[in-house]
């Protein structure tokens, strides 16, 4: 569909949690979101910039095209494959620090994604991961939604057999609940439902 002149474009960069992995397109999140901020009002447009099995250096790697695409704002979502694969935080925290750094210096607003660390490694690497996504959306005053697959993780209907990956249903449960940070976030970039004040 065609972009009209009024629609704001935002980028969602990410692994296969933005991607949409084994969904259709239709089902990915960035679509999904697009279609729950169209039906508040929003005329948005979001580019899915998010590739299944990526890390943050992956993420960093690819950010030419993010900023080729001259987004009005990034929706950052990565790291969940640098914990999987059992990576000390400073890697993800130095990739994620690089990438917002680019975006600030091509002064591209933010909306930052936490990836919350499974169980079976440690209460010290959770809190280590945690700090991550904190330390940076505080340090770039980037919008922060802590937790990107809060209310899904370990819900019977809402992941894959995998006990990762959303499933449709899921990814509807992850639009609903980061609604009102990426409203949030809209509200910075100066965007607003139409016929609001």
């Amino acid at each position: 569909m065609p972009q009209t002149a009024s629609a704001v474009t935002l980028a969602a960069l990410g692994d296969s949690l933005t991607a949409g992995w084994n969904l259709p397109a239709a089902d990915a999140y960035p679509a999904k979101l697009a279609k729950a901020l169209a039906a508040r009002g929003y005329d948005v447009d979001i580019l899915n910039f998010g590739i299944s099995g990526d890390t943050t250096a992956g993420g960093l790697a690819r950010l030419d095209a993010v900023l080729a695409a001259k987004p009005a704002g990034v929706i950052l979502e990565l790291g969940a494959n640098d914990m999987l694969r059992g990576m000390p935080t400073a890697v993800p925290r130095d990739n994620l620090d690089a990438i917002l750094a680019r975006l600030k210096a091509a002064g591209i607003p933010v909306m930052l994604c936490g990836i919350q660390a499974m169980r079976n490694y440690g209460a010290a690497y959770a809190r280590e991961l945690d700090a991550v996504y904190v330390e940076l959306a505080k340090k770039y005053d980037a919008v922060l939604y802590p937790s990107f697959l809060d209310g899904v993780t370990g819900v019977p209907g809402l992941t894959m057999p995998d006990g990762l990956h959303p499933t449709a249903a899921g990814v509807d449960e992850m639009v609903r609940r980061s609604l009102p940070a990426v409203e949030t976030f809209l509200s910075r970039l100066g965007v607003r439902p139409a016929g609001a004040p």
